[in-house]
């Protein structure tokens, strides 16, 4: 009787304290306050374990595991209607999607107290939280999880397949070269440049070991700071990015076509068949070219009656990328001692020469399709779905608010209070496709 009246006083004693701080996590955890009958099962479930003469560690311990196992924690819930008629998204729903849309995370503190206080939806308040959240240096998440998934480098800091007989040096900077990425794109954010700054910004972010790579003077050490004049250095934006230069590359050597489909696909939204099978494929070297170059070897190969199509749309914006090799150092040859041409003629009879051109080219002939297409890419990335024929009027006003030059907070203001992501689809909605 003793043994079983001080086991009670211990459950009694101990539950307070420990209940408590688990049901706070969990009230945290979950992005929401909890429901009555979540903390009672949470309760019930230490003392059902304790009543059963497990320790108290234990017990705490599988309560915890319980909580984490949970869908409420493992998964962002909305509760949507019968019918198929949009309905209002609660205000705790709301500051996830804001959260998670701008940090990758759950809500802090202030979207919490304006959510509990059901003021979060305002369109001032919203307004006011957004500019805050784009200030904070936790936008820094919206960089790496957003704008390094649509440049095709979100794995970049991992990538091995370079030659380290080529290119000695790459896994020395790899690390640099990716953190510079999201430096830039975090700033384009926290500074509120305009969208297309990430095509035509004249500035960047180096360390010592980047700035060695880039062979860029005055800089030195581990600490990172912004240079600017990149444009008459022959780089500037998104294109000049040591990161999506060496992505689409080869092991040993540059890709036009890999490059020049990435401007395609990635940045103008142009959507370009499988090559078709039994393609003989180039020498991977260039050293081992057969005296040619690489470009030489691009244009013979494109000239395929199965493969000139795709290659007449997609080699020269590779071309003009030419002048950096595979690891996205500025050069005058390649590895096989072949000038490079980096002049270029696409198949809508626009002719360039270089990075600049190129730029040039996206921003002035295809300014309507850049801007769309970045447009797209971010509001699907907002939603967490792909866009559809519905969001057709929001993603028409998004592509005139870039091309004109706009910013990208009034941007991404645009989508947090749209109806897209102010709303829900009911449960029996038909979701229509992509426009």
């Amino acid at each position: 009787m003793d043994r079983a009246r001080a086991f009670n006083e211990e459950l009694v004693a101990a539950e307070p304290a420990h209940l408590a701080a688990v049901i706070a996590f969990a009230d945290k955890a979950y992005r929401r306050p909890l429901r009555p009958d979540e903390a009672d099962d949470l309760r019930g479930l230490y003392r059902k374990l304790r009543a059963e003469e497990l320790p108290h560690d234990e017990a705490w311990r599988l309560v915890l595991a319980r909580l984490l196992v949970s869908p409420a924690f493992l998964y962002r819930m909305e509760e949507a209607r019968p019918g198929t008629s949009p309905t209002p998204i609660s205000d705790w729903e709301l500051a996830s999607r804001l959260s998670y849309f701008l940090w990758s995370s759950a809500p802090d503190q202030a979207l919490r107290d304006l959510a509990s206080a059901g003021k979060l939806r305002g369109p001032a308040v919203l307004a006011s939280q957004t500019k805050r959240m784009l200030k904070d240096v936790k936008v820094r998440r919206l960089a790496a999880e957003f704008a390094c998934q649509w440049l095709h480098i979100y794995d970049f800091d991992t990538l091995d397949e370079k030659s380290e007989r080529h290119f000695p040096t790459f896994k020395d900077v790899r690390g640099a070269i990716h953190e510079e990425a999201v430096r830039f794109c975090a700033d384009v954010f926290q500074a509120d440049l305009p969208a297309l700054a990430f095509f035509d910004a004249d500035h960047t972010f180096v360390n010592g070991r980047l700035a060695e790579h880039y062979r860029l003077a005055g800089v030195s050490g581990e600490e990172w700071r912004r240079v600017d004049g990149l444009k008459t250095l022959g780089r500037g934006g998104i294109l000049g990015l040591a990161a999506t230069l060496a992505k689409q590359s080869g092991a040993s050597r540059t890709s036009p076509i890999l490059r020049g489909n990435w401007v395609s696909e990635v940045l103008l939204g142009e959507k370009l068949p499988k090559p078709p099978p039994g393609v003989p494929q180039l020498p991977e070297d260039e050293t081992d070219t057969g005296g040619l170059s690489v470009r030489a070897l691009v244009e013979r190969h494109g000239r395929d009656p199965k493969c000139v199509t795709c290659h007449a749309r997609i080699d020269p914006m590779g071309f003009a990328l030419e002048g950096f090799d595979a690891i996205g150092r500025k050069r005058a040859k390649d590895l096989g001692d072949h000038p490079i041409d980096v002049n270029a003629k696409t198949l809508d009879g626009a002719e360039f020469a270089g990075l600049e051109g190129l730029r040039d080219y996206l921003l002035n002939q295809r300014r309507e399709a850049v801007s769309r297409q970045f447009s797209r890419k971010l509001l699907g990335y907002a939603l967490g779905r792909g866009v559809q024929l519905s969001d057709g009027p929001l993603l028409d006003a998004m592509t005139r608010h870039v091309a004109a030059g706009g910013r990208i907070g009034d941007l991404v203001l645009m989508i947090v209070q749209s109806r897209q992501f102010l709303d829900v689809r009911g449960r029996d909605a038909v979701v229509a496709e992509r426009p």
